[in-house]
């Protein structure tokens, strides 16, 4: 079974910077696409970010040019940093394992954006 484990969520005030981290077992990380997603109150759950086994990235177009992901895949890890941090990214972020269409979740970790 995957386990995704997800980190590094908080309080922040506007203009602020995060990095979120999902660490996974145990598969073979290298293979799988892995992603952020996000779900605020009253939302569906949206795609923020994803990156493909050969490191090729995909942003929401809210998120471009404030967030990055990245990928270790020495550590089994993948990293969300968001940088500008807007009150509309308050939301609980979701890490995603995707291998031939099949997803795994983590179990989310919050995300304030408030002053």
């Amino acid at each position: 079974q995957v386990q995704l484990v997800e980190s590094g969520g908080g309080l922040v005030q506007p203009g602020g910077s995060l990095r979120l981290s999902c660490a996974a077992s145990p598969i073979i990380f290298s293979s799988y696409t892995m992603g952020w997603y996000r779900q605020a109150p009253g939302n569906k759950r949206e795609v923020v970010a994803t990156i493909t086994s050969a490191g090729n990235t995909n942003y929401a177009d809210s998120v471009k040019d404030r967030f990055t992901i990245s990928r270790d895949n020495v550590k089994n890890t993948v990293y969300l940093r968001m940088d500008s941090l807007k009150p509309e990214d308050t939301a609980v972020y979701y890490c995603s394992a995707n291998f031939r269409n099949t997803y795994n979740w983590g179990q989310g970790t919050q995300v304030t954006v408030s002053s």
